[in-house]
């Protein structure tokens, strides 16, 4: 929210009030708490009738440091508040050195002059990362009696945002408003499915603002020089997290929040869905999952939207006895095929549905202040919404689904969250504004946790739409309802690589986009791209998006491009590993990767899909493509074609490829099977060597379907003209020196030691 006329003045009806100064100080060693009056304190006098911000400063973990600041502590705080895991107490030290006040945790240091003007310096490596200075910690009042808290922190020259969700606005954020606030509008809008209030920063620290409502972000777009986050509320708390590499601000991040689960390896490969408002029985289910298969397309998930349930009745949970007289044995006829299942839910229940009387009758529902249950009529005629703040209402509603999960379903698509009211009353009693973007994560968390509990750890998976901070936990996401040409295929990779740099580490999207229906190129293009993404769907709205609709050439690219996929699967998977772990995405924007290169920090049309596999998808008729390679000799994983970097290329690409480069140095695995993307992965594996420079060495871990304790491992060292391999592999193993179509080295089970010519 902009605050201000220009840089002198305030907007009619505002009156701004900023910490001056710090008129006191209190130290426990491990905590520090400031108290700042809003104008100069040169006598008694000037302490009287005016307010006086109380700053709070610590470390709930090593590399963070938190501000609180509150102007009247009395307010009443009804939640919710987001979870952090990660935060703990005791990992800062606090330190004074005359008048200079400093909380140090590992290399992030918050320090105060308290006989200086006020100013909170974050400073790390010897350099201040950024500041809040004159302007950097007040409130805002306006003549509606409004109450607004600001933080701000310097932007240095250069400086670039990033993050903030899902965003379909331009990548790098300096310049633009900001509102973290859930909106179901699409991807071609400034509003978001997934509101995060975090955002990193090409200068090695990232901030998370830790207020679940309304936060208003001015990203240089009021103040130049500063980003400024405000909420309507009494207090204001924000944490500085320092990295200094992007990926380290992100393994911070989610270490705090929560890091994602790992789904299971099934949901690597391809999933189809029936479309949204498109006509579907049993019959057309058995002619598209036929028909993949008579095309030689393998296919992994398939997905029943909205209408397997009768229409005016979602959510009851039923399937429609007109169109799938039985449900049971349909799906297990599916799963007798190798698919899994996967059925669309939301939040909402419409009147018309028999669990509407069900939930008003037993309170889970939520309800107006008059006690009525609130309710409107878009999307489901006299829809109402369940309360996931009563434990019954939840239980009730994952009561409903583990119906579904009995007769053979594997996961769920949890659609919607987004549209949900400030004019209601909570069953816990939670704050309606801040309800308002946390609810999805409560329902969100509800149907994961159900799963886990019924499916086992490591088969949880939901395929979710909306988020906040903190849904990482619970994967994996897509982006939304896009378009169906190439702009909003470029408008969707912007917005997943701006989640990826939220702490998301897995993302999807509707291959052929959603509304509208795509061209054969559009289609063929979308098909490469979603196949090199973490997760891969093809959806649409009211057209189907089975290949042969769009050509034979279309069939053939998604099965060239399905086999790849399942070949990459152990590749994939150690990167889903890595996102597990470590919060660093799958799908990794090139400054996650290439922070020190300034070339890289813009590009939003190209990205690593792990460490190693850089993918510049085509958004032109024609084919043509333009991007950026960084420095060394990298190897096009599809042609074997090498291109030395840094340097941009312009190259035009049939349908059968695009930019697919491996990294120079890199080892990357393919599993001997392509019909699957699981399978016993080490077992003949293909170990590609991508311009091996003398002395480099890679390591790498094959992982298991059956858990990281079946791993393989390879390590890999060049010397002069030979490479060096080793394993601790019983299996036999195959090595592939130049491209795709390069000679093969095939070595037996038990050959844990090979050493071979490589003239490089």
């Amino acid at each position: 929210m902009k605050f201000t006329d220009g840089h002198w003045q305030m907007r009619p009806g505002r009156t701004a009030h900023y910490a001056t100064q710090v008129a006191d100080i209190r130290e426990d060693g491990r905590r520090m708490t400031l108290y700042a009056p809003v104008r100069r304190i040169a006598g008694r006098g000037d302490t009287l009738n005016g307010p006086l911000l109380t700053v709070e400063c610590w470390s709930p973990a090593e590399g963070v440091i938190g501000v609180r600041t509150t102007h009247h502590a009395g307010s009443v705080r009804r939640g919710p508040d987001f979870a952090l895991p990660g935060a703990g107490e005791g990992s800062g030290t606090v330190r004074r050195d005359g008048t200079v006040v400093e909380l140090r945790s590992g290399e992030l240091t918050l320090r105060v002059d308290t006989a200086a003007p006020w100013q909170l310096e974050f400073a790390a490596g010897g350099r201040v990362l950024t500041s809040a200075g004159a302007r950097g910690t007040g409130f805002v009042t306006d003549a509606d009696d409004r109450h607004h808290m600001l933080g701000q922190l310097a932007l240095g020259v250069g400086e670039l945002v990033y993050g903030l969700g899902e965003r379909f606005t331009p990548f790098v954020k300096n310049g633009q408003s900001v509102d973290i606030w859930q909106a179901d509008g699409g991807t071609s809008s400034e509003q978001a499915y997934k509101n995060v209030p975090f955002h990193l920063t090409n200068r090695g620290y990232g901030v998370f603002v830790n207020h679940p409502g309304q936060v208003s972000y001015e990203v240089g777009s009021e103040s130049v020089g500063q980003v400024q986050f405000s909420v309507e509320d009494q207090s204001l708390e924000y944490f500085v997290i320092h990295g200094p590499t992007p990926k380290r601000i992100l393994e911070r991040y989610t270490a705090l929040t929560g890091r994602p689960a790992l789904p299971p390896a099934w949901a690597l490969g391809l999933w189809l869905t029936t479309s949204f408002t498109t006509d579907y029985d049993e019959a057309t289910v058995g002619r598209f999952v036929s028909g993949m298969a008579e095309r030689g397309i393998p296919l992994s998930v398939f997905h029943f939207d909205c209408f397997w349930m009768r229409e005016y009745q979602w959510s009851d949970f039923t399937w429609d006895p007109r169109t799938f007289p039985d449900p049971e044995g349909m799906l297990a006829r599916l799963r007798q095929q190798g698919l899994r299942i996967c059925v669309w839910i939301n939040p909402y229940i419409a009147q018309k549905s028999a669990l509407f009387e069900e939930g008003m009758r037993e309170g889970h529902l939520v309800r107006r202040a008059d006690g009525s249950v609130w309710q409107w009529d878009l999307w489901q005629p006299g829809m109402a919404l369940v309360d996931f703040t009563s434990p019954a209402a939840r239980d009730w509603y994952t009561g409903k689904l583990r119906t579904l999960l009995h007769q053979g379903v594997d996961c769920f698509k949890t659609d919607f969250g987004e549209r949900i009211p400030t004019d209601v009353v909570w069953h816990d009693g939670s704050d309606p504004e801040r309800m308002h973007n946390y609810y999805t994560h409560l329902y969100n968390q509800a149907v994961f946790e159900l799963l886990r509990e019924e499916r086992g750890e490591g088969e949880a998976l939901l395929f979710a739409r909306s988020a906040t901070a903190g849904g990482q936990q619970y994967p994996v996401h897509w982006g939304g309802d896009c378009e169906s040409h190439f702009n909003a295929m470029a408008e969707s990779l912007r917005g997943g690589l701006s989640l990826g740099l939220s702490g998301f580490g897995f993302w999807s999207h509707d291959i052929g986009g959603f509304e509208g229906t795509p061209t054969p190129a559009v289609f063929k293009r979308w098909v490469q791209f979603g196949l090199l993404s973490s997760h891969s769907r093809l959806h649409g709205s009211k057209s189907y998006r089975v290949p042969w609709d769009y050509g034979e050439e279309a069939v053939a690219v998604t099965r060239e491009f399905t086999l790849l996929k399942h070949r990459l699967a152990p590749y994939l998977q150690r990167a889903a590993q890595q996102a597990h772990t470590t919060g660093v995405p799958v799908m990794r924007a090139m400054v996650l990767e290439f922070p020190d290169d300034p070339a890289a920090a813009a590009l939003d049309r190209q990205y690593l899909l792990g460490e190693d596999l850089l993918v510049a998808p085509v958004f032109t008729d024609d084919g043509t493509v333009e991007y950026y390679v960084p420095a060394g000799t990298w190897t096009n994983f599809l042609t074997g074609d090498q291109v030395t970097g840094p340097r941009w290329v312009r190259e035009r690409h049939g349908f059968h490829t695009l930019p697919l480069l491996a990294r120079p140095d890199s080892v990357v695995p393919l599993a001997a099977d392509d019909q699957h993307p699981v399978s016993a992965w080490a077992d003949g594996i293909e170990l590609r060597v991508h311009a091996f420079a003398d002395a480099a060495e890679r390591t790498l871990v094959v992982p298991s379907p059956d858990g990281p304790g079946q791993s393989a491992r390879f390590h890999v060292r060049r010397q002069g003209g030979r490479l060096h391999i080793g394993t601790d592999s019983p299996h036999p193993w195959r090595l592939r020196l130049r491209g795709p179509d390069g000679p093969v080295l095939s070595h037996p089970a038990g050959t844990r030691e090979a050493v071979v010519p490589y003239p490089g």
